[in-house]
């Protein structure tokens, strides 16, 4: 039964901590002290409901406990009564129970409270890492263990980067708003930089025993869409759920019944989940009426939808993929747009098309380190006959990335290349 009630308690965690934090820092306007609160109530539950039993609306009981808490601390803490002056006049004014008032504050624009998390958990003042692993903290309700265990970093390291996330946030004041004006679109850049962030390491694992780490894909997924209603009006928001919505739909098919990585040309689309691909689509109509078709995210979103609709690899629109690609390097120009657009043109117009852009990567010190630009340039030689140099090219692939399967797929390749080289030679 105590199992039973703490795989509940864990699970109504999920699903309401981020608007039990929320609400609490809109009140507190600190984060760190807000999930601390949080927590405290979490705690609460752990102790009473295994005896008492889970109540009819846990997270109204969640929620009821940290504001009480959060009244209690603003009531003797004087140091925070005089950083939310309002609030300290407030409660001396009234020595009686303030509840009512805090809880209809707390209470109110629960949606707002969520979107005023994201961005401060996402705010461009914190490094990457710490953006993402607060933002999965926060909004995600992962513990500090879960966290470090998806990324394949130890747990102190996580712990650190949230503690001092949180620090940083409330040294430099940072307001528990959402951004307006100009603010606004670089703000939501660093949003949407996290989500993106968050769904491609579930997509493709930058290391570890597994290809795929679908657990965060859905969450970066599930953010993606609550981020979309919160901010119906921005086109990119849109264009990001599309781009995961259609990327998301293959998972099944990305993986052999062994965890090994199945390639996109080889991939079987009846696997595909055409409810995804129509909620990609749907999303990605959305972007395109607001006037968004043209941002990052939306030619990206494109690009996945031009493979959703190909029933068949050898029936892909090549020459529209190249193109798009050249438009999303004209609106986020960098190594890894060109490296894609490369593949697109050795798929429209020959491998000796797509060779010579990449020939003219090779110099790029950005890419010295990363696996795929070896990856794509062996398969070009590969499909041009020249086996020995796509052999040391898979190889020298197979030694940069850190994913096991990955590795395995890169001297998998080098060996097929090796044994082609055997059969092209006179007999």
């Amino acid at each position: 039964m105590a199992t039973d009630t703490h795989r509940a308690i864990d699970a109504v965690w999920r699903i309401e901590s981020a608007r039990i934090i929320g609400g609490l820092a809109r009140i507190v306007r600190d984060v760190g002290l807000a999930e601390e609160l949080a927590q405290d109530a979490l705690v609460a539950a752990l102790e009473q409901w295994p005896t008492t039993g889970v109540p009819d609306n846990p997270g109204a009981w969640l929620m009821a406990t940290a504001k009480h808490r959060a009244i209690d601390l603003l009531r003797r803490n004087k140091r925070l009564e005089r950083k939310h002056e309002e609030i300290g006049r407030e409660i001396e004014a009234k020595q009686e129970m303030a509840v009512p008032d805090l809880e209809a504050a707390l209470d109110d624009n629960v949606g707002d409270d969520l979107l005023r998390l994201l961005f401060i958990s996402s705010h461009p003042i914190l490094t990457p890492e710490a953006r993402v692993a607060l933002t999965l903290r926060l909004l995600g309700g992962l513990t500090t263990d879960e966290i470090a265990r998806a990324f394949l970093v130890p747990e102190p390291t996580v712990a650190q980067r949230i503690v001092r996330a949180k620090r940083t946030l409330a040294e430099a004041s940072v307001p528990f708003e959402v951004p307006r004006g100009e603010d606004l679109a670089a703000r939501l850049s660093s949003v949407l930089e996290v989500l993106y962030l968050i769904f491609n390491e579930g997509y493709t694992a930058t290391a570890g025993d597994d290809w795929m780490r679908p657990a965060l894909c859905e969450e970066a997924l599930r953010l993606g869409r609550i981020l979309a209603e919160l901010a119906p009006r921005e086109p990119e928001v849109h264009g990001l759920v599309a781009l995961m919505e259609i990327q998301a739909s293959r998972s099944r098919a990305r993986i052999g019944r062994s965890g090994e990585p199945v390639l996109l040309l080889d991939q079987n689309r009846a696997l595909w989940d055409q409810l995804l691909i129509h909620r990609g689509f749907a999303a990605f109509d959305r972007a395109e009426k607001l006037g968004g078709g043209l941002g990052p995210y939306a030619l990206q979103a494109a690009i996945a939808a031009c493979h959703a609709r190909a029933r068949a690899a050898e029936d892909t629109d090549w020459a529209r993929i190249v193109s798009l690609y050249e438009a999303l390097h004209l609106q986020a120009a960098s190594p890894i747009v060109e490296l894609n657009r490369a593949v697109a043109v050795a798929m429209a117009f020959g491998p000796a098309a797509g060779l010579e852009i990449i020939d003219a990567l090779l110099s790029e010190t950005s890419l010295k380190s990363y696996h795929l630009l070896p990856s794509v340039r062996g398969d070009l030689l590969r499909r041009l006959g020249r086996f020995a140099e796509a052999r040391s090219e898979f190889e020298r692939a197979a030694t940069l990335t850190r994913n096991a399967r990955e590795r395995e797929l890169m001297i998998e390749r080098a060996r097929a290349c090796a044994d082609g080289a055997i059969l092209s030679q006179p007999q």
